[in-house]
């Protein structure tokens, strides 16, 4: 049997860069992205639509679903132990199929608050080859301990962790 090592506050640091994670982006990928999110408006599946009403080049991803990835990419990096505390992002331009989409990250802060929950400020791009699209900034709570666990802290139980 082989154990996956807990990411923990302690093994990480400012500057530290998160490995990079590409994806061949297809209509699919559009159109259910946005089926799944209850996007119906048709920039996300009518190619004509997005084309001659919207003057773009093709249907492209809907918000909803660039937060979808932002959130798999950063819950990837810190595995299950990892709590998304607050994810918010400002889109630049547009995903279209047949883009590669790439997201990169770096670590740019990291604190223990009053009741010792490990806390990592995440910066992350989603590029497509040079151009920028989306910028994306998360907190996540990650263990202090191997045996901590963020997802078993509630309301006036956190409580901070003996340190090892």
């Amino acid at each position: 049997m082989t154990t996956t090592a807990v990411l923990t506050h302690d093994t990480v640091a400012v500057g530290d860069q998160l490995p990079v994670l590409t994806y061949d982006v297809t209509a699919t990928t559009v159109v259910v992205g946005a089926l799944a999110t209850r996007d119906t408006r048709p920039q996300h599946h009518d190619f004509h639509f997005a084309t001659e009403r919207n003057g773009v080049r093709d249907i492209f991803m809907n918000a909803p679903n660039q937060a979808a990835w932002f959130e798999r990419y950063l819950t990837d990096w810190s595995g299950p132990h990892g709590r998304l505390g607050r994810v918010s992002f400002r889109m630049h331009d547009s995903v279209f199929p047949g883009d590669t989409m790439s997201m990169a990250g770096r670590i740019t802060g990291t604190s223990i608050d009053d009741v010792g929950c490990g806390w990592v400020e995440v910066d992350v791009v989603l590029q497509v080859g040079d151009r920028m699209c989306t910028t994306c900034a998360a907190r996540i709570a990650l263990p202090t301990a191997p045996t901590d666990n963020p997802w078993s802290r509630k309301g006036d139980q956190w409580q901070p962790q003996p340190q090892t």
